[in-house]
């Protein structure tokens, strides 16, 4: 996939001491217990994308400061290290572009980071020298060397910031998913999809994207029969012109509002809308996509999971035997803790063949065969 990431290294970051080269496909589910290591994970593509917007400093104080970002406390991991190679976003590029760079923590409880890209053919080069806010936005617009072609910089800015987290798991009377939004707000879908009203609204209304539209009513069908199709209804408030999700049931001209979807319902809304997106990020990162749905939705689910990992990356983080059912043994990564660290491994069918004879890939984590389950230490 252009723009994927192809693999990872990180040493100190929480809970994860080390993991070295790590690779990554183009569907990744990862699956373990409880305080494993799966939300530091995902954590690190929260990171830099608060990296790309010049959040950075932010991001690390609203979470603690830097000592609760590192492996064991500033005693044991005196610098946190990461290095990102990805696939190239050019077909005419051959091989691929690398960002790396250390974090070493301040005695106020920030960060210095020091900053290097590089392209396949060419050495590590620096984005300057230490400081508090990463300069990935800086270089966005960096050429190559000859000035004719876009540069390693700008490939890995638009790599990272098209990245995108979604967690729906605020479904709250006053969650952003069910609050009005502003029309214009329609250009990227949110990662808690606050503006999921007026996004649907510009898909429907588009010439070129009406299809994708239609995908998602369809995939909502499958999983709420009741459901016939959206209003939309945009309001005047004041100055803006705002829409919500206002929707209709088959055989009824009420309009229903956000507040008569379920739980479960207006998640699922949420993930058939980031997964069946016309133009989707180059890495989707979905935590606990299952929450608050029925076993057949989870089904539907994974089908849409499936397709979209054919259109760009995704990163699933499940603690659900019948999601991963789903899925190839082989899309698997079992996330463990040992001696206090996590631990990442991708499994492979072989060593699991005659075990699947008999049983489905969630009936063997659930029977501890994958090795997955809490870990007393």
């Amino acid at each position: 996939m252009k723009g994927a990431l192809d693999k990872l290294t990180v040493k100190g970051f929480k809970s994860i001491k080390e993991l070295n080269e790590f690779k990554l496909g183009d569907l990744n589910v990862i699956i373990g217990a409880n305080g494993a290591g799966k939300s530091n994970f995902v954590q690190i593509f929260r990171m830099l994308m608060a990296m790309t917007q010049k959040n950075f400093s932010k991001f690390i104080l609203e979470r603690g400061g830097a000592d609760n970002f590192l492996f064991n406390g500033p005693k044991v991991t005196p610098t946190i290290n990461m290095e990102f190679e990805f696939a190239s976003l050019s077909a005419s590029s051959k091989g691929s572009n690398s960002y790396k760079f250390a974090m070493t923590p301040t005695a106020d409880e920030k960060f210095l980071i020091t900053e290097e890209r590089k392209y396949v053919t060419t050495n590590w080069r620096s984005y300057g020298s230490a400081s508090e806010e990463s300069r990935l936005y800086d270089e966005r617009n960096e050429t190559s060397m000859d000035g004719q072609w876009n540069g390693v910089g700008h490939f890995v800015f638009e790599s990272i910031s098209n990245w995108m987290v979604y967690h729906f798991h605020d479904t709250s009377a006053s969650s952003p998913m069910r609050r009005s939004e502003i029309v214009e707000d329609y250009h990227k879908l949110r990662g808690d999809a606050a503006n999921i009203a007026p996004f649907l609204l510009h898909l429907r209304e588009s010439e070129h994207y009406s299809d994708y539209y239609k995908r998602i009513v369809d995939a909502i069908r499958l999983v709420t029969p009741f459901f016939d199709d959206f209003r939309l209804d945009v309001q005047k408030l004041g100055e803006a012109e705002k829409v919500r999700l206002s929707w209709s049931q088959k055989g009824s001209d009420f309009p229903m509002q956000p507040y008569h979807l379920s739980d479960g319902s207006i998640r699922f809304i949420c993930l058939a809308t980031a997964l069946l997106q016309p133009h989707p990020p180059s890495t989707i990162i979905i935590d606990e996509p299952e929450l608050g749905l029925h076993p057949a939705a989870i089904v539907v689910l994974a089908e849409l999971i499936q397709a979209a990992a054919k259109r760009t990356q995704v990163i699933v983080a499940t603690q659900s035997p019948a999601l991963i059912d789903q899925f190839g043994i082989e899309d698997v990564i079992v996330v463990n803790r040992e001696d206090g660290a996590s631990t990442f491994r991708r499994l492979k069918e072989e060593d699991f063949s005659t075990w699947l004879e008999d049983y489905s890939v969630g009936e063997l984590w659930t029977k501890n065969v994958i090795n997955g389950g809490p870990v007393y230490e």
